[in-house]
C-alpha cells in the first residue's frame, strides 16, 4: 500500500522537477516556442494534480495510527503545487507582457517616450 504511495512521490517528484525547469525557460524562447511550452507545462500541471489525487487516495487507504505521516507529506507536495501553478502564472504574465510589447511595438519605455507639455 505505502509502496503505491511511494511510486506516485517519485512520479511526483520527476514531473515537479520537469515543470520547474520548463517554466524557468519559458521567458527566453522565441514566441512560437514558448505557446508549445506554456500548452506542455497546463497539461504537466494537469498530470500533477492527477497525481496529488491518487496520492490522497492512497492515504485515505492507510490505517489512522500511520496515517499522520503520509498526510504531512500530501500537504508539502499540494504547497509546492500551488507554488509552481503561482510561478507559471507569474510567468505565462511575463510571456503576455512580451507578445503584448512586440504587437504593440512598445519597448517598454513609453512613459519615458510621451512628449511633456
Amino acid at each position: 500500500m505505502s509502496s503505491d504511495f511511494e511510486g506516485y512521490e517519485q512520479d511526483f517528484a520527476v514531473l515537479t522537477a520537469e515543470i520547474t525547469n520548463k517554466i524557468a525557460r519559458v521567458p527566453r524562447l522565441p514566441p512560437d516556442e514558448k505557446k508549445q511550452m506554456v500548452a506542455n507545462v497546463e497539461k504537466q500541471l494537469e498530470e500533477a494534480k492527477e497525481l496529488l489525487e491518487q496520492m490522497d487516495l492512497e492515504v485515505r487507504e492507510i490505517p489512522p495510527q500511520s496515517r499522520g505521516m503520509y498526510s504531512n507529506r500530501m500537504r508539502s507536495y499540494k504547497q509546492e503545487m500551488g507554488k509552481l501553478e503561482t510561478d507559471f502564472k507569474r510567468s505565462r504574465i511575463a510571456y503576455s507582457d512580451e507578445v503584448r510589447n512586440e504587437l504593440l511595438g512598445d519597448d517598454g519605455n513609453s512613459s519615458e517616450n510621451q512628449v511633456e507639455c
